[in-house]
């Protein structure tokens, strides 16, 4: 449905008009005059319901020959007492607002979800609501941008279409309870590349420690087994010195037993390891990230 302020009447489109059960009224030879100049025969008109956000419009709507589904003119705008606030991207009518979405050329293959029923969601909650596709003709531009400025977010997914009801996850951050009503768009869908899932391939003689493969006390079906799983798990083994990892969800204490450790003084490293600590310094700073040298003149040296 496209909302323009420059159309004198409400049009729908021939084919749309045939499938309703309303009767046709034929009108005279009228024809319309498009943006282009280009003139649309009228093929009469009908009194049918337009339903905006939870309301329904009883309005009388002309039948010709155009491109778009449904188009609101000026005269159902002024009706129903209609404002278009173009700051916003939005209709608002009898205390209602109605998201707006710009016309895009560049997205012709996005598509709309709509919620399927009317659904509250709590305040500073999350749910899962379904929701239906519906083609758009135009594309939906910065929908994510107005959602969550009304204080409603919408998780990304990846979802088939195909299917009668959509997934759809959506975070409430403000302090009241916050009413999607049927039919209302809660997301946007754009095609996405071929999803290949591709199988990790790992080599057990290359990464696995020498010291597992020493299993003289296991049998040959326990060797099997134990191999198979150390293939599996095999990232959780290290294979070199600087792919160790550092986490901070356990404490480790050494026991000294009766043997404290102290607190000692540094002392000079002897000239004969200088050169080593170097290098070890060095591969620590260039090849792990563990730390970065300091560049103000009172570091330590």
């Amino acid at each position: 449905m496209l909302v323009d302020t420059g159309a004198n009447v409400t049009l729908l489109r021939t084919d749309l008009a045939q499938k309703l059960k309303e009767q046709l009224i034929y009108t005279g030879h009228i024809s319309l005059k498009t943006a282009t100049g280009e003139k649309t025969e009228v093929r009469g008109k009908l009194d049918a319901s337009i339903e905006c956000g939870s309301r329904k419009f009883h309005h009388r709507i002309y039948v010709a020959d155009v491109t778009d589904p449904c188009i609101l003119g000026l005269d159902f705008l002024k009706k129903f007492n209609f404002t278009v606030d173009l700051e916003k991207n939005e209709i608002r009518t009898g205390g209602e607002e109605i998201l707006l979405f710009s016309a895009s050329v560049q997205h012709l293959k996005s598509c709309s979800v709509l919620a399927k029923k009317r659904t509250i969601i709590p305040a500073r909650s999350e749910c899962l609501i379904q929701g239906a596709p519906e083609q758009f003709r135009y594309a939906v531009t910065d929908f994510p941008s107005q959602v969550s400025q009304k204080g409603v977010l919408v998780a990304a997914a990846l979802v088939d279409l195909e299917r009668k009801a959509i997934p759809v996850r959506v975070l409430n951050l403000n302090n009241k309870p916050k009413i999607l009503d049927e039919g209302v768009v809660i997301a946007t869908c754009e095609p996405v590349a071929d999803i290949v899932v591709r199988p990790q391939e790992f080599s057990g003689e290359q990464h696995l420690p020498s010291s597992l493969d020493n299993l003289e006390i296991l049998d040959e079906g326990q060797r099997t087994a134990v191999r198979k799983l150390l293939k599996e798990f095999q990232n959780l083994f290290s294979t070199c010195d600087a792919d160790v990892g550092r986490c901070n969800m356990t404490q480790h204490r050494i026991n000294t037993g009766d043997h404290p450790p102290i607190k000692q003084y540094p002392r000079r490293l002897p000239l004969a390891r200088k050169e080593e600590a170097d290098n070890l310094v060095k591969e620590m700073e260039d090849n792990r990230g563990i730390f970065r040298p300091l560049g103000f003149a009172y570091c330590a040296g």
